[in-house]
């Protein structure tokens, strides 16, 4: 057993295919590990920096990213294929906008500080499955809205607080702090502030890296 609890930072965005799969992942490695007391924490990455904060329309983005839509089948193929094995639905065919992702990110600090319980891995979960499986428009306010008390969080206050600045900063600092550190693509899981995996590594990957962090951790407090 653990004597204190592993700290994980995932690092990742709502709209990166393989943060979506990174995330099923890890949540399998956890469950692989069971004796190791873990904290997870969400924190924001900008897959897609220069989208504004109406989004764009998605085949716009595409063609501009990919140089073509046809261009981009290939690639969402391979990750469809990918997400399947693990049970998930990826189905990029029905995304209409391409959102800029700093609301949704609030959205998950939010979660995170609700005060009836840490709701922010649901909060994640929820956002992502709005855009790979459904194709929804993370730019609506009023889906942002209704995920957010999906989740359990109060519909009214979300409203309120998405129509202000609150916290907008704070994800951007956030963010910068990510890429100042290096990280660059995602997702990226920090283990105890010090060791980073980068990728969305297979769950037993993911799970031996847990436990040879938390024999260290738990190494470190018999020796002082």
């Amino acid at each position: 057993m653990s004597a204190r609890p592993l700290q994980i930072d995932i690092v990742s965005d709502v709209v990166c295919p393989w943060c979506y799969i990174g995330k099923h992942r890890l949540e399998a490695a956890l469950a692989l590990v069971p004796e190791v007391a873990v904290e997870t924490r969400w924190r924001p990455f900008f897959l897609n920096p220069g989208v504004p904060r109406e989004g764009v329309d998605r085949d716009s983005y595409l063609t501009a990213k990919f140089g073509s839509v046809e261009a981009y089948k290939a690639i969402a193929g391979r990750v469809a294929e990918a997400a399947a094995a693990e049970g998930l639905a990826y189905r990029p065919e029905l995304v209409q906008r391409q959102p800029n992702t700093l609301d949704c990110h609030r959205l998950i600090h939010w979660a995170e500080l609700d005060t009836s319980g840490d709701k922010s891995a649901a909060m994640k979960q929820r956002l992502m499955e709005l855009y790979f499986r459904d194709g929804g428009d993370l730019t609506d306010i009023e889906v942002l809205v209704k995920a957010a008390a999906d989740c359990g969080l109060d519909a009214d206050a979300v409203r309120r607080r998405l129509a202000s600045e609150e916290d907008v900063a704070l994800i951007a600092t956030q963010a910068k702090d990510a890429a100042d550190k290096g990280i660059s693509g995602v997702p990226t899981f920090v283990f105890a502030g010090k060791y980073a995996v980068s990728g969305a590594q297979p769950a037993e990957q993911l799970a031996s890296a847990i436990r040879q962090v938390a024999a260290e951790l738990n190494a470190e407090i018999a020796a002082t």
